[in-house]
Formats: structure tokens, C-alpha cells, sequence
């Protein structure tokens, strides 16, 4: 496994090795060994979600401002924008934002550290996305940052409105989220 370091503290890009041939493929999507001796970390996964979402779909920004969750996340199928987001106040990279296209072809995933709003767009037809979790879900301490925030600019790939939930349309700026510190 390849772990590349992105521009925000503690993100990071891993790259598997796969072994291929006209077959098909192999790889560990992932080995706690080779997680802990790549990265430095060692993380306790307790929960795997997988979505299935169309073409124009942003899910996001979401994080838990109690029981934060650390995300490993990766596309088994189609193709994602992923965005990851600091919102720990007290790191140097506090408030910036980091995307990357994740995809079944290319079979990178990304470790997204606790303390980071996380949301990402579906370019393909359809994508389905896997990502393990280092707390339960808490919907209580739920909250969402706007995909569209002045002061983050993300820079999404999308040329028309984007199809969002109820919930995500009515997310906070993040001048007024709450953040961690």
C-alpha cells in the first residue's frame, strides 16, 4: 500500500497494490497491519456503510460534533469527487478543503480523520461507496456543512445544481457550524 499525503493535516490518499491479470484483479481493500505500518495509526473500525446513489448526487458535508468518526472511505463501482474537510480549529489547516476523484477504476480510497466534514459528488452514472467507520452513527450529533459555502469555495466538478437531501440543502455555513476545537 502507497499512502500519499494530502494538503490537510492528517488526510490521507492510500493506494493498494493490485495484482492483475486477464482474469481480473486482486487487492486488500484493507489489512489493520499494513494500515497501522503505512499510516502510523492505529484506528478501530466498528461500522462499513455502502450507499448507492446517481449521477449529479452530493451527500454531504456531514460530520459528528460528538462521537466524531474517522472514515476510510472508497467507490466499488462508478466514479466520486470526494471532498474532506478540517474543522478541528486548532489544526493549521482549519477550515480548507481537499477532493479527489475516487473511483473503481483507479481503487484509491481515502482516511479521512475524525474532526472533518466529509461529503462527496457522483460524475458517473451511478457510484456505490464504501467507507468503514471508527464510531457509530449518531444522528443526534449529526450536523452539515453547505456544499456550496462561500467561505470553503469548494470546487466542485458540477455545471447544474447538484440533487440533494432535505437534509444537506438545509446545512449550516460554516461560519455558523459547530466545529470542533
Amino acid at each position: 500500500m502507497k499512502v500519499v499525503e494530502t494538503s490537510l493535516a492528517g488526510a490521507l490518499i492510500l493506494e493498494p497494490r493490485v495484482f492483475g491479470d486477464n482474469r481480473g484483479f486482486f487487492f486488500e481493500s484493507f489489512n489493520a497491519r499494513h494500515f497501522s505500518e503505512g499510516t502510523g495509526l492505529s484506528v478501530s473500525f466498528v461500522q462499513d456503510n455502502h450507499s448507492r446513489s446517481a449521477q449529479g448526487v452530493l451527500r454531504g458535508l456531514h460530520y459528528q460534533i460528538r462521537q466524531p468518526q474517522g472514515k476510510l472511505v472508497r467507490v466499488t463501482h462508478g466514479e466520486v469527487f470526494d471532498v474532506a474537510v478540517d474543522l478541528r480549529r486548532s489544526s493549521p489547516t482549519f477550515g480548507r478543503w481537499e477532493g479527489i476523484h475516487l473511483s473503481a477504476e483507479n481503487k484509491r480510497q481515502l482516511w479521512i480523520p475524525a474532526g472533518f466534514a466529509h461529503g462527496f459528488l457522483v460524475l458517473s452514472e451511478s457510484a456505490e461507496f464504501l467507507y468503514k467507520t471508527t464510531d457509530y452513527w449518531a444522528p443526534e450529533h449529526e450536523r452539515c456543512v453547505r456544499w456550496d459555502d462561500d467561505t470553503l469555495n469548494i470546487r466542485w466538478p458540477v455545471e447544474c445544481s447538484p440533487l440533494l437531501s432535505a437534509k444537506d440543502a438545509q446545512g449550516e455555513s460554516l461560519a455558523n457550524a459547530e466545529v470542533f476545537p
